[in-house]
């Protein structure tokens, strides 16, 4: 009998000790699924962010269009993140991940597809891509008295095909493809720390987190090396002759290899889906026996009345749950201390998400830098920074052990600080590039006051010039003029690399120029350095303060499917849209399509642009600001009401209490002088 009861023991033990192994190798499983898809989540975000002037480019399209289409992520999240949150937890989770995950690489590889449907980009009007014709014949220089119309494209040209080559509306796929992106990511993050947090050991929940975001790290220096490499390679390779193609990643009408980006993200997000599918439900049983314990209660219960009672009780269920969602939302939005969060968080988010949408283009056009170099100056160089910033913060809050009122003073100071050093950017502004006809007078003698109707000079009056055409070339005096044709250019050299052109200057004398605009100078490349030096201040103390915003949350019991409110999603919609809007007014040349209407713009007033883009996320941030004060002081007069409150109470209590005693001592019989001591 001993023995037998030793065996059952040993075999408790032994199953007991396969449950345990059983369960740790399942959590492990799950949370290397979820470090991959973290990484291609990331890598998503990053690749749209940094092709955002491609595409604009490719798509003949608005600033505040392209920023629509960015928008387009958070209206995906917006469609299904509350009831993901709410109703997700609810269901199979690994497999709704894996279904999102999947749907996130469909819309990668949707946004990439116009690219294959679409003709030959196009950057100038006069280029048709042939690969056995050489382009540099195709420069449109000054002949006098030549008749314009000869060098335009005919209207019956225009119309046909426009379409196809010019895109027209072929912006929407990505406009959906994004969508589906954002669709796809909700489930990820809330459901996935969920799920971990549900059958991680106690206390190891936040290890696990830090864990995760240290990977997903991953997916931001793949996204922005992949970036910076596939920019610099021409959009159509493959399908055209690279030696006819005369413009360079430095020149604003070139567009880059966009469509490899979302390619690569896409297939990465649908093979980070696939190990989601072969997970149970809970980690601590296989998924044999939970199909198994699935079906038993289906077996037993073949009655009807049996039936109709789990129908009637699972339709109960549904109408609760949908009444407690409401009756949250409900307590959430009356909560003036989360409300005032919810809207310095929206301001905060859109100057964010507006100035990081439209920083490579900043750069472009403030320093005249190329987006390969921003990419890995702006993206590669400060992630180190930002994260070492996410975990000073994290350990200072653990270390002082701050209360709500602290954290959020804290949190305050770290935004103090950031903004302090964006109002650096102001002092590091270049000069108005010099272009003839748009910022000075084509002899380039005198500066211009509006970019409208420069008059011609005699160098190009008459040339009778496309004044619509934008194929810039930088003449010796360092001057960039909109065209060969209105630099007064009468021929060019057959060299492909260097075309040197005869002009007609000041005083009947001749000047070269070369193709494509003007380069910055020594100055402005120096003030370009500065800013990366800025820049990575700037994010430290942002990422410094990241970790007492999460701690906010938690202090003011937030809950994970209110993201429609506080997350990226509002500000994620429409900042890109009104940042694009006010950038769109400070264009001087905007390309016409093949179509005949306005495409992109070429050309941009750098110090108007600079004053648009960083005032208005200055405004933003000001405004937060104050909203923090506002939330301190709130949050301070709460938790006084609280202790005041509290002792209060307290009080009365021990006002009862005394009574009580008094009471008890009447009762006690007299011979208990030893109990009125104890008393």
């Amino acid at each position: 009998m001993d023995q037998n009861q030793h065996l059952d023991k040993t075999a408790e033990a032994q199953s007991s000790e396969n449950k345990k192994t059983r369960y740790c190798n399942g959590l492990k499983m799950f949370l290397a699924a979820l470090a991959l898809s973290f990484i291609a989540k990331a890598l998503g975000a990053v690749v749209m962010k940094s092709n955002i002037i491609h595409i604009e480019r490719r798509f003949e399209i608005s600033s505040s269009l392209v920023g629509f289409i960015d928008g387009s992520f958070e209206i995906g999240n917006l469609l299904v993140i509350v009831f993901v949150s709410y109703f997700g937890s609810k269901l199979h989770r690994p497999k709704l991940i894996g279904i999102g995950c999947f749907i996130m690489g469909i819309g990668g590889v949707l946004t990439a597809l116009p690219h294959f449907f679409m003709g030959h980009y196009r950057y100038s009007k006069e280029i048709n891509i042939d690969s056995s014709e050489n382009s540099t014949s195709t420069l449109s220089t000054c002949l006098i008295n030549q008749i314009v119309s000869l060098n335009r494209t005919s209207p019956e040209i225009v119309g046909k095909g426009c379409v196809k080559e010019s895109g027209s509306y072929m912006w929407m796929y990505v406009f959906m493809g994004n969508m589906l992106r954002g669709i796809g990511e909700t489930p990820i993050v809330p459901l996935g720390l969920s799920y971990m947090d549900d059958f991680a050991k106690e206390g190891h929940s936040s290890l696990y987190l830090g864990i995760l975001n240290a990977i997903a790290m991953i997916g931001p220096v793949i996204g922005f090396t992949l970036g910076s490499l596939f920019s610099k390679i021409y959009v159509d390779i493959g399908s055209v002759d690279l030696s006819t193609v005369r413009i360079t990643p430095n020149d604003s009408r070139w567009v880059g290899a966009w469509w490899l980006n979302f390619l690569t993200s896409g297939l990465l997000s649908i093979i980070s889906s696939i190990p989601f599918f072969f997970l149970p439900q809970t980690p601590n049983k296989p998924q044999k026996e939970r199909k198994a314990s699935l079906s038993l209660p289906v077996l037993e219960t073949n009655d009807g009345k049996n039936q109709t009672a789990n129908l009637t009780n699972r339709g109960k269920n549904i109408t609760k749950n949908v009444t407690g969602f409401f009756r949250s939302f409900k307590s959430i939005l009356t909560n003036p201390l989360y409300v005032v969060f919810v809207l310095l968080t929206l301001l905060q988010i859109s100057s964010f998400i507006g100035g990081f949408t439209y920083v490579f283009k900043y750069v472009e056009q403030q320093y005249g830098q190329p987006s390969s170099k921003a990419n890995v100056l702006l993206g590669i160089v400060t992630l180190p920074i930002f994260a070492s910033g996410m975990f000073l913060g994290g350990y200072i809050i653990k270390k002082f052990k701050w209360n709500s009122v602290g954290i959020a003073k804290f949190s305050f100071f770290t935004a103090v600080m950031s903004l302090l050093f964006y109002l650096l950017y102001f002092f590091i502004l270049c000069e108005n590039k010099s272009v003839a006809g748009l910022t000075m007078t084509y002899d380039g003698n005198n500066p211009v006051t509006s970019h409208r109707d420069v008059p011609l000079s005699y160098c190009n009056s008459d040339c009778n010039c496309d004044e619509s055409q934008w194929e810039p070339v930088c003449g010796n005096n360092g001057i960039t003029y909109i065209s060969p044709c209105l630099a007064g250019c009468k021929s060019s050299s057959g060299n492909k690399s260097l075309y040197c052109l005869e002009v007609t200057g000041l005083q009947n004398r001749n000047h070269s120029a070369h193709l494509g605009e003007c380069p910055r100078g020594d100055a402005c490349i120096t003030k370009f350095y500065f800013f990366v030096a800025i820049q990575v201040l700037n994010l430290f103390f942002s990422a410094l303060g990241g970790t007492s915003y999460f701690m906010l949350i938690l202090h003011l019991k937030y809950v994970p499917w209110t993201d429609i409110l506080s997350s990226p999603i509002t500000g994620g919609i429409l900042a890109p849209i009104y940042f694009g809007a006010l950038i769109d007014k400070t264009c001087m040349k905007w390309s016409t399509n093949n179509c005949g209407t306005r495409g992109s713009c070429r050309i941009y007033n750098s110090t108007l642009f600079s004053k648009v883009y960083l005032g208005l996320s200055s405004v933003l941030r000001v405004s937060s600001l104050v909203l923090y004060i506002i939330l301190i002081y709130a949050m301070k007069k709460k938790f006084q009401e609280k202790d005041i409150n509290a002792s209060e109470n307290g009080s009365v209590m021990d006002e009862a209490n005394l009574e009580s005693l008094n009471n008890n001592k009447d009762v006690v019989p007299s011979a208990g002088a030893d109990s009125e001591t104890h008393y």
